[in-house]
Order: C-alpha cells, then structure tokens, then sequence
C-alpha cells in the first residue's frame, strides 16, 4: 500500500507539474504584456501549442537565437524568469554595422533594463560568420530558433548554416533541446529556391541538424498550412504579414494566411 501510494504522489506531483508549466505558458500568452497585434498572430503562429510540443518548463535555460523585437520572447521570458533563465542571442553588431541592426540590439536592450518587461534577462550576440558563443557552453536546456534559418543560407549558404548549428549543439547540455520552425518549402521544389524564397526544405535543416550531432527526436505540424504552396512572387514575404506586394492580390493572400512551416524538435545526445 506504501508502495502505490508514492506511485499515486508522483503521478500526481507530475500531472500538476505539467498543469503549472501548461498554465505558465498560457498565463503569459495571454498576458496584457503582450499587443493586440501581436496576439492576431497566434491564429498562424500557435505559441502555446509549439512551446508544449518543445517541452519549455519554467526551471529552463532558455536560448532564443535571433530574437528580432521579441514577439515570442514576450511569451518566453515570463516562463522561465523566476525559476530559469532566458537569454537572447540577438544581433552581432560592430562598426560595419548597418542601422537596422543597431537600432534593433538598442531596442531590445532597453528591454531589459530595470522596470521594463524583459528585466534581468541576458542578452548575447549570435551571427553565423561572427559571433557563435551564444552562452556559456553546456549550459543551455534549450536552444529556440524561430523563422530564421533561411536568412542565414540566404546570406552565407552552408556554412552559415553548418556554423549556427555547430553554435546551438555547443550550447545545449547532453539531453538538451534544440527547436526549430521554418518556412518549408516542398521537397519537390528545385534547391534555387532556397537561395531567394525565404523557404527551406525539411530535409535540409535537418541534414544540417544531424550533421552538427543533434537526433530529430520529433516533428509537429502544429504550424502547418496546407493552403500555402510556397511559390509566390515575392518569396514568403508575398504572405502576411509583411504583404510585399502591397494591395495587388491583397485578399487572395490574407486568405492564404501565413506560411507553412515545419517544426522540428531535436536533441542533443
């Protein structure tokens, strides 16, 4: 009797651990912290449903690689804040930098500060040619990416890609998570299109993933959308939110949505 009732206990000190985690990542989704802009996202990008299926836990250290303004750092951060860590490895900027970066490291920065929204959280740098020391190495639970893989293979082809791999299996502990969404582009498509498009093929990122060590442990079509074929004029920029072509087939592609993106879920052994 002893027995099952400490089978009982921990089945049910794990079930409420998966309920605080499930309601932490609810709780700051849902937080008035975040815009109403930024929450009409959610229809397409399905942050709850994606950071369940990455298995974020509050007791994390958090690596968001390429963070931009933060659309889900808003939901990142508050998980992990109290009892983990998050840290951004943002833009790697020095004097050769352009404006755009500089001003986005700044903003993101002020972020940080005491009394502002992301108070306490690190910030490090991350470019595929420049900067790989994103965090201390194996330090990090997990290591998040969020459509950016095709910039870059845009800007520096495979070994951009081996490097920015190479980076995030130096950070993750044995046992850690690296979580990857995408564009996706079909396997049928010519590889050329990876070059402009803003769209990857599956298969890829996932070669370059094994490649740097990790093991696809699992795959989700939480963010899938069968609708988009990924062949528009102006590459992925052609759907929303970005609109490229402004008002021409406006409806047309707000009907489509956003694009179809894989997500992919690896581990490092």
């Amino acid at each position: 009797m002893k027995k099952l009732a400490q089978l009982v206990l921990a089945a049910t000190l794990g079930m409420s651990a998966g309920y605080a985690t499930a309601d932490a990542i609810s709780d700051a989704a849902m937080s008035d912290v975040r815009t109403a802009k930024a929450k009409a996202r959610d229809e397409y990008r399905n942050p709850q449903q994606t950071l369940r299926f990455f298995g974020l836990q509050p007791n994390m250290t958090v690596v968001e690689v390429s963070p931009g303004g933060g659309w889900y750092t808003d939901i990142l951060y508050p998980v992990v804040k109290d009892n983990g860590q998050y840290v951004a490895a943002h833009f790697y900027v020095d004097e050769n930098s352009n404006d755009y970066y500089k001003k986005a490291l700044a903003a993101f920065k002020q972020k940080t500060e005491a009394g502002e929204k992301y108070q306490g959280a690190t910030v490090t740098a991350f470019d595929p040619m420049k900067a790989l020391d994103i965090t201390e190495a194996g330090s990090a639970d997990m290591v998040l990416t969020f459509r950016n893989v095709h910039n870059w293979y845009m800007r520096h082809g495979d070994e951009g890609i081996d490097n920015a791999f190479g980076a995030f299996f130096t950070a993750l502990k044995s046992g850690g998570v690296l979580g990857v969404v995408e564009h996706e582009l079909p396997e049928s498509a010519d590889d050329e299109a990876m070059k402009k498009s803003g769209y990857m093929k599956r298969s890829y990122v996932i070669a370059a993933a094994e490649k740097a060590g990790f093991k696809l442990a699992e795959s989700s079509d939480v963010n899938a959308n069968p609708m988009d074929n990924a062949n528009h004029p102006k590459g992925v920029w052609t759907l929303p939110p970005r609109l490229a072509l402004d008002d021409q087939d406006r409806e047309k592609y707000l009907a489509i949505g956003e694009s179809n993106r894989m997500t992919l879920k690896f581990v490092k052994p």
